[in-house]
């Protein structure tokens, strides 16, 4: 058996790969290295769990919640709300773990459970290797120590939590979004209500498509991963500006009122310059991911912003936001973190400033996104191949120098591994669209003959 924990929490077909007896177990199992780390010294324990609409995400909410009540934890479930709404109920109800159920995107049968520490943040890569390694141990038999009589933990629902979350999004605004029409694409997932409640309040006039979870139709054809309905519905509406979330809103992609995308890349671009201006953007710094589009880069570079990158993925940002002071980060994807009001990415958050920064300019979307020109970029997934090899090949390495001399400063080359799938992506950006595929298509080539 693989490790459980990816980059991401632990994440599998429900019911199948994730099953209702992990899931207890990995409760109990966080309960226990917890507290043998300190975590519960001297109180009662308190942890807040949360959840997506997936129609697994009921069954696995209560394993949840009896492994953590059956280890001695309190729980305060909080129902369907967004991871980050989660993190920051962890954190402002002083809770010392939070749990949440979701699988952000992935389509409807997978699930998944991610574990926040105290203060809403991401725990600690050795606390889930503890995690896991402390399941593991007792899946085989090693009998737990059970609490028992008054000892056991006790489970309430907190209703505020909808409310709390959004007061503390309009609470965060710089200014309201009075005279703005904004179309939002909830995914039919974990930001149906808080998306359009937060916007409402902060004074935009909105409109709704994906709003309406069952359960089974989360990410179906909706969403930040599919944004056609938003672009047709942002045109006819004529709507400023239109925002999709995914199944677990902590991540947010936007189309213009000519309902043109306008990536993770452009938001950062858009926010780092008006938090500059409000003079927040702490050591005038930036944090992106190295599969930012090199035109972000030179946006930055021009208007004079540092950037730092990071490893793809945004715990990496986090990491590098948290060890070194910085404000603002995030990838392509649309995972924006907002340092001094979130611990992790939201979507609801990132969509209110972008429409904030429209209110407060009285600019349009598109014209604010041209700070950054988007230069074409080509990804290709190369499957079945030895990923492990992609950084000691000679044969690739040759392939890629190659290809980057032909593109010079005018382009860019990454290959990388997946950290979920088993596969090599390959990504190549140019000036000219034509050449990027070009290029692309034939270090593919070299992957799958060098790594096949």
């Amino acid at each position: 058996m693989g490790r459980l924990f990816g980059t991401d929490g632990v994440r599998g077909v429900a019911n199948a790969d994730l099953t209702a007896e992990l899931a207890l177990g990995l409760s109990v199992a966080a309960a226990h290295v917890l507290a043998e780390a300190g975590t519960f010294e001297g109180h009662r324990p308190v942890a807040v769990v949360g959840r997506d609409p997936r129609a697994s995400g009921e069954f696995l909410e209560a394993a949840v919640v009896a492994g953590l009540a059956s280890a001695g934890v309190d729980v305060l479930r909080v129902g369907v709300l967004p991871t980050p709404a989660v993190a920051y109920l962890t954190g402002v109800l002083g809770a010392d773990l939070g749990v949440m159920l979701s699988a952000s995107h992935n389509a409807m049968p997978d699930n998944g459970i991610k574990f926040f520490a105290r203060g809403g943040h991401k725990l600690a890569d050795e606390l889930e290797d503890r995690i896991e390694e402390t399941y593991r141990s007792h899946a085989s038999g090693e009998p737990w120590d059970r609490p028992t009589g008054a000892g056991v933990g006790r489970v309430r629902d907190y209703d505020q939590g909808f409310d709390n979350y959004v007061a503390h999004l309009i609470g965060v605004l710089p200014n309201r979004l009075d005279g703005i029409k904004v179309v939002i694409d909830g995914a039919h997932g974990a930001a149906s209500r808080v998306s359009p409640e937060a916007f409402s309040r902060a004074g935009a006039e909105v409109v709704t498509i994906g709003t309406e979870p069952d359960g089974l139709n989360i990410n179906h054809e909706c969403g930040s991963t599919h944004l056609d309905k938003l672009r047709a519905a942002v045109v006819e509406h004529g709507a400023d500006l239109g925002v999709a979330h995914d199944g677990d809103a902590d991540r947010c992609l936007a189309v213009d009122a000519k309902g043109t995308e306008i990536d993770g890349d452009q938001i950062l671009a858009v926010l780092a310059l008006a938090m500059r201006e409000a003079d927040s953007l702490r050591k005038n710094t930036v944090v992106a991911t190295v599969m930012s589009n090199l035109g972000f880069k030179l946006a930055m570079e021009r208007e004079g912003v540092q950037l730092v990158q990071t490893a793809v993925g945004d715990r990496y940002v986090l990491e590098e936001m948290k060890a070194n002071g910085f404000a603002l980060g995030g990838e392509q994807s649309g995972h924006v973190i907002v340092l001094d009001h979130a611990t992790t990415g939201d979507g609801t958050l990132t969509g209110l400033m972008l429409a904030a920064r429209v209110a407060a300019t009285g600019r349009t979307l598109a014209d604010l996104a041209d700070v950054m020109e988007r230069l074409p970029q080509v990804l290709i997934n190369v499957r079945d191949v030895d990923k492990s090899r992609v950084g000691s090949s000679t044969e690739l390495a040759a392939a890629v120098n190659a290809a980057e001399q032909e593109l010079g400063s005018t382009g860019r080359v990454l290959l990388r591994s997946s950290g979920t799938e088993p596969l090599v992506r390959v990504m190549v950006e140019a000036a000219d669209i034509e050449q990027a595929r070009a290029v692309a298509q034939r270090l593919a080539d070299v992957v799958k003959s060098a790594l096949g």
